[in-house]
């Protein structure tokens, strides 16, 4: 991914993961090229969301199959997506995308009666996101990237991290 014959690709977010009941909207940049290979959030191993996350809601989520992770952020009121709807991109460095088109998080988050704050993974998905919510009654939170490009030892993140769980309540 990335280049084919000296074109650029254009990678494409997800689609969100959301319930009627997300309470917690947590939104990466753009899938990182594990995971765009894989088709699944935060498939590289080295990322810390997943172990992130486990912190927050207390359930082994490392240890579940992807789509019972799913299921179970579902189940306590998380959601995901990412700022970005398409970019280009070599590799999987947030600093690297261009031309990007930003998702519409205004439109999901009206869809979602129960959301009391967006959660923003990493530097890039809080500027993009910001800029494209502007103002807003939701709680904007920003938290350390969980890419292992970001070197904050994991229980700095943590702490940050855990500042989610009373969105959840």
């Amino acid at each position: 991914m990335g280049c084919v014959l000296g074109v650029s690709v254009v990678h494409h977010c997800f689609a969100p993961i959301v319930s009627p009941e997300t309470r917690l909207l947590i939104l990466g940049s753009l899938p990182g090229a594990a995971s765009l290979a894989a088709g699944r959030y935060y498939a590289n191993p080295r990322n810390q969301f997943w172990r992130l996350l486990e912190t927050v809601i207390e359930k082994p989520l490392v240890a579940m199959a992807y789509e019972d992770r799913l299921d179970t952020l579902r189940a306590v009121g998380i959601g995901l997506w990412d700022t970005v709807a398409a970019a280009t991109r070599p590799g999987s460095l947030d600093a690297d995308i261009r031309l990007e088109a930003a998702s519409d998080i205004s439109a999901l988050a009206a869809m979602l009666p129960q959301l009391r704050a967006i959660a923003f993974n990493g530097g890039a998905a809080a500027r993009i996101g910001r800029r494209e919510i502007g103002t807003s009654s939701l709680a904007l939170v920003d938290l350390p990237s969980s890419s292992p490009a970001y070197t904050l030892p994991f229980t700095r993140k943590s702490e940050t991290w855990s500042e989610l769980r009373p969105y959840l309540l």
